[in-house]
């Protein structure tokens, strides 16, 4: 792991975004999914995978589709069968408990793996691999392959639903949002990464139909500078973490957008923590970050992790 190549990684976002554009509007990477017969959508991945999973299964149902994210790792999970869509989702290819959960389903359910790398051991039998086009992370951070997986996901949702929004065009408006985050991060970065810097970590909050957003930012301050931080959905966050305000020096990011945004920052308000709010500006918040098309919550989806991204990066660099 390094950190001046992971904010390369973060820094080459735009370009991967318009590529895997161009590469949607080239053809569909679903295209070869059974035509009927799917009656159950199973997302299996660890990590970064699973946050990504996690989203994509919440909107599959809100269409009726039968789906869930799991845990590779769980030992209890829905039997094999035919009818069962399985994407299994790992970068690298090689995560050991994806493997093992595909395992029990090949040869019996239709397969779909999701992986950076076509030639790695997660291809091996699959019914159908989705190489995700992000490139090379030379960082050792999933960055690009978490974005891409989000991306990719919804792609699928529209082949089963045929709805959703024109991922290509989605992609595009991300790029343009992505690339004007980074070229003024000379404004919003350093304010952003003095509000967060405190003695006891940082909390992400996040609505659940976003909620990879919270963890997926969670995770970069772990894995980078080493910093402690964990996620919570907006909605729960008064039932599970507002009890941290009461004695931490409590930071946190909030990606609003929940009808619960209101209520978690009575708390806050009343208890005197800090919040940067990324995405809109929430009344009650130290600061807010802001950026080209955060008002529609696909580009959020696709775009709004960068800014912890950036915070750790540089955070993480000698």
């Amino acid at each position: 792991m390094n950190p001046e190549l992971y904010l390369a990684d973060l820094e080459a976002k735009p370009a991967a975004l318009a590529g895997l554009a161009d590469a949607l509007e080239a053809g569909d990477p679903f295209g070869a999914l059974p035509p009927e017969g799917i009656r159950r959508v199973l997302l299996l991945g660890m990590g970064s995978s699973r946050y990504a999973a996690g989203v994509a299964a919440l909107r599959l149902r809100a269409a009726g589709i039968d789906a869930a994210a799991e845990y590779a790792s769980a030992s209890l999970s829905y039997p094999a069968d035919p009818k069962t869509l399985v994407v299994a989702v790992s970068a690298t290819g090689g995560s050991r408990e994806t493997l093992d959960a595909v395992a029990r389903h090949r040869g019996r359910s239709f397969v779909a793996a999701m992986t950076e790398r076509p030639d790695s051991p997660i291809t091996e039998d699959a019914d159908l691999v989705v190489p995700m086009l992000a490139g090379e992370e030379r960082g050792g951070v999933a960055c690009r392959t978490f974005q891409h997986t989000l991306a990719l996901l919804l792609a699928l949702n529209g082949r089963l639903t045929g709805a959703g929004p024109d991922v290509p065009a989605l992609l595009r408006r991300s790029a343009e949002a992505t690339a004007d985050l980074l070229d003024r991060r000379g404004e919003w970065l350093e304010p952003a990464m003095a509000l967060l810097d405190g003695p006891a970590g940082v909390y992400t909050i996040a609505p659940a139909e976003r909620l990879s957003s919270a963890e997926q930012s969670a995770l970069m301050f772990r894995e980078g500078p080493r910093r402690a931080a964990d996620a919570c959905e907006t909605g729960d966050w008064a039932h599970v973490d507002v009890y941290l305000t009461k004695t931490l020096d409590y930071r946190a990011v909030l990606f609003p957008g929940s009808r619960y945004d209101g209520q978690a920052m009575e708390w806050i308000r009343e208890r005197g923590s800090t919040v940067l709010a990324v995405g809109g500006d929430v009344p009650g918040a130290a600061a807010s970050v802001r950026y080209r098309h955060d008002d529609d919550p696909d580009v959020a989806l696709l775009t709004e992790t960068l800014v912890c991204e950036l915070v750790a990066a540089h955070w993480w660099l000698p």
